[in-house]
This record gives C-alpha cells, sequence and structure tokens, in this order.
C-alpha cells in the first residue's frame, strides 16, 4: 500500500511502512519467518541509529510462526537501547505471545484482540530413524523449558505455571492477557496514534 506525500518538488507515492517507519512504528503482521526477522533487525537498527532515546512501538498481529526467527526477533527487541512498546492489534498467538510479553517500553493490547500460548510445536512432522526421533524430542522439550523460562521472567508466573497454562492451546482475551501477565494494559487505538 502507498500513500501520498508532499513535498518541495511535488506529490510522491510513498510505501506505508516507510511511513510508519519515519513514525518510528514497525507493523509485525503474518506469519514470523527467517525474512520477516531480519527486516525487523534492520528497522530496529535504522531507528537506533536515528535517535536510541526514542521508544519504537510494534504492532503486532501474527498468528506466530519459527521459533529461532521469533527469537532473533526477542534478542533484538531486548537488547535495543531504543525502549520497544510491543501492542497486540488483533492477535498475537503461540511466538507472537512471547514477543508481546518482551516489550521494554510497556506491553498493551487493544480491547478485543487475543494472545494465544502453547508448547513447542515440531514444524513439518518427524521423520527419520529411532536416534533421530530422540534428538528431535530433547530439542523440543529444552525449546519448551527456554520459552517456559522467557515467558515466567516476563509475565512473573513460576514455571509450573507456564507449563500448566501452555499443555494445550490456551486462548486469552485482552483481559486475561493483562491478568496473565503477557501485557501491562488494555488501550484504544487512538492512543497509538502520533
Amino acid at each position: 500500500m502507498h500513500i501520498e506525500s508532499k513535498s518541495s518538488s511535488g506529490i510522491s507515492l510513498v510505501p506505508m511502512e516507510t511511513r510508519n517507519l519515519t513514525n518510528r512504528i514497525i507493523y509485525l503482521r503474518g506469519e514470523i519467518n527467517g525474512e520477516k526477522a531480519c527486516d525487523f533487525v534492520e528497522q530496529v537498527l535504522y531507528l537506533n541509529r536515528e535517535d536510541d532515546s526514542l521508544p519504537i512501538t510494534v504492532l503486532i498481529h501474527s498468528p506466530g510462526g519459527e521459533i529461532d526467527a521469533g527469537m532473533l526477533i526477542y534478542d533484538v527487541m531486548r537488547s535495543s537501547k531504543a525502549p520497544i512498546k510491543t501492542v497486540c492489534t488483533g492477535k498475537a498467538y503461540s511466538m507472537a505471545a512471547v514477543l508481546l510479553a518482551a516489550g521494554t517500553g510497556g506491553r498493551y493490547i487493544l480491547p478485543h484482540s487475543k494472545s494465544m500460548l502453547h508448547e513447542p510445536l515440531i514444524p513439518n512432522g518427524v521423520g527419520g530413524n529411532c536416534s533421530s526421533i530422540r534428538s528431535i524430542s530433547d530439542s523440543l522439550i529444552e525449546t519448551r523449558k527456554m520459552m517456559n523460562d522467557i515467558l515466567a521472567k516476563h509475565t512473573g508466573k513460576s514455571e509450573e505455571e507456564i507449563e500448566k497454562e501452555t499443555s494445550y492451546d490456551h486462548y486469552f482475551s485482552a483481559e486475561e492477557s493483562v491478568k496473565f501477565g503477557l501485557c501491562d494494559s488494555i488501550i484504544e487505538f487512538a492512543e497509538l496514534l502520533p
């Protein structure tokens, strides 16, 4: 999507993403994958170079996705000098819910948005010999422990509570997301406008 931008040299079309970046807004939408994670890294680097004292707003509308890609985004968010404000705009499921909880400059959710947590899943099924399957299983258990540790850190819940709540697809309303500690409060969209 493009919008008109007026300057002394006339009117030009500018990508919406560029306009949002000018306002220090990154929109993380759709499935989280390697390409989106790399784009996110570039945007956060750029905004930190511009001014690392001003907050960056990350709008999240995602069903989740790849854990490795999500962990790259998580690491960048947590180490950014510019505070990262996260806002769930519709849904933050699975890895996206972890990113919502990891905001460093406030964590918010719109009134009718939802979040969802569950255990890590094996992408593309399992195949191979017994040793390979055991290795995959061991890796999945390690990943589950890592994700539970991260969620416990950001929600204030115990690892046991996190393990219980992620043992199935657990959907949270906006109110439940705040109560569980995935975000700080419910906000209206108007509060995001410059």
